[in-house]
């Protein structure tokens, strides 16, 4: 193959007319210059061709990369072989080996009874979501359940070839929990304070399930989320939790004025009782006192009758005379007093 020069000297596959030339043609001389390539041309030159075809392929076919958030699992001719964390690896070509890549700490979901648009997992979306949703609960009543449980995929080896399909197997054992859960349970706990119960226990009875089973997962969480009743009783359901929401309400403001007079009343009880033992010990105080008083004074009369009994009249007149205002002193021998009336006293006035 020869290219003629032009636009200015310059050699291209184009001729002196500046048209391209055939592809055919260069088709052709291509393949005259890979046979004089090759040594000998015909068959020989076909065995050596194919000799380097094989080489490229078995060195194409010989290492693989592994994501930092996965590992490799290994076969060799089909046997499993071992484990390979991440980065670049080297295995046996030509398909004697094969490397499996398993996301390991990627957290995955399934979705029960409604689906996030965009998922690219199949096994992520429900299948039936309404039929999944509907459940009976121990009182008999209806409830639609939407729920999601997250894992991860703990044991490569087992989740490839302990269980078959067990992303699907996950799913029938997740909606088989949730069921025996929620059918242990009355509508009035599934709707409203038995959510956190719920998700515990159908946690830890799914992850036992999954152990049980081989299945190579780990869940790590069971949330519910919309639940409802069905659609025909909606309306009444909606009536029941108003009510439901009333009576709570009147229960919690019995119960605030209960905090606030109960309380008080305690503290008034607890008051007048201290007084009281207050006012009685000042009473027992002072009639003991007074009674030892009274001891004393009789032991002082009994030694000297006349002199404590002057003593007795003279302290008695000390304390009631300061509070007489007016005194009269009459002498015991005298006859004929005339009373008056003072007139000049303001009235109102004790004399």
């Amino acid at each position: 193959m020869s290219w003629h020069k032009g636009n200015g000297g310059q050699g291209g596959p184009w001729d002196s007319r500046g048209t391209p030339p055939d592809i055919g043609d260069l088709v052709r001389q291509g393949q005259d210059r890979l046979k004089r390539f090759m040594p000998g041309g015909g068959p020989r030159g076909a065995v050596v061709l194919a000799i380097v075809a094989l080489a490229g392929l078995a060195a194409w076919t010989s290492y693989y990369t592994v994501p930092s958030d996965s590992v490799a699992v290994v076969q060799r001719f089909g046997k499993y072989l071992k484990d390979v964390p991440s980065g670049l690896h080297f295995k046996l070509p030509l398909g004697m080996d094969t490397a499996t890549i398993v996301s390991v700490k990627r957290q995955l979901k399934q979705e029960f009874g409604f689906a996030t648009p965009g998922a690219t997992d199949p096994y992520q979306s429900p299948r039936d979501g309404r039929l999944e949703t509907e459940m009976v609960t121990g009182d008999l009543n209806a409830a639609l359940v939407e729920w999601v449980v997250q894992y991860r995929i703990s044991d490569p080896a087992k989740f490839l070839f302990e269980v078959r399909e067990p992303r699907e197997t996950l799913r029938d054992v997740s909606e088989s929990v949730m069921r025996e859960v929620v059918g242990d349970r009355t509508v009035d706990e599934v709707l409203t304070i038995g959510r956190q119960e719920i998700e515990a226990e159908a946690l830890a009875k799914m992850q036992e399930l999954a152990t049980k089973y081989a299945m190579g997962i780990s869940i790590d969480q069971v949330q519910l989320k919309n639940i409802n009743p069905p659609a025909p009783v909606q309306e009444s359901f909606n009536e029941v939790n108003q009510a439901q929401q009333e009576k709570e309400r009147l229960i919690n403001e019995a119960r605030r004025e209960y905090n606030k007079v109960i309380p008080l009343a305690e503290g008034e009880k607890d008051q007048r009782i201290r007084e009281a033992d207050g006012y009685r010990l000042k009473r027992v105080n002072e009639a003991e006192g007074d009674v030892a008083r009274f001891s004393a004074l009789l032991t002082e009369y009994n030694k000297a009758q006349e002199v404590t009994r002057r003593r007795i009249y003279i302290e008695t007149l000390q304390d009631v005379m300061p509070g007489i205002r007016s005194k009269i002193i009459v002498d015991e021998q005298a006859h004929g007093i005339l009373p008056f009336l003072n007139l000049d006293k303001q009235k109102g006035v004790r004399p």
